[in-house]
């Protein structure tokens, strides 16, 4: 797969410094939340530990679910001008990799595309 790159057009702190991170088989409670992303779900693991997973990465059983992917829900702090690399997009949002190697989520609305 050929990696683009994007540049960001409007900054995204991240507001979760504890992210979520799930392995493949993992057990999650699945708890009713608005998001403004279609195609996210607020999970919980069995430590307590919550956050945003794609519905994609889980096969529901009403309120209780099975991770079907390996899933960290690590966010990017970025700044305006910031190049990134996009490795994935998932229901408006692109798994990036900053120059230093950080890895994590922004909001496609913030970055521009490279063509």
């Amino acid at each position: 797969m050929e990696q683009k790159t994007c540049k960001v057009i409007k900054a995204h702190i991240n507001t979760f410094p504890d992210p979520l991170k799930i392995k493949i088989g993992q057990s999650l409670t699945i708890i009713p939340k608005e998001s403004e992303y279609p195609g996210w779900i607020w999970c919980v693991d069995r430590d307590g530990k919550d956050g945003w997973v794609p519905a994609s990465y889980v096969k529901q059983y009403g309120d209780y679910g099975i991770a079907l992917f390996d899933y960290d829900a690590t966010e990017l702090s970025v700044q305006i001008g910031e190049e990134l690399t996009i490795l994935k997009e998932e229901s408006g949002w692109l798994w990036c990799r900053r120059q230093t190697g950080k890895l994590g989520w922004v909001p496609k609305e913030n970055l521009q595309i490279a063509e």
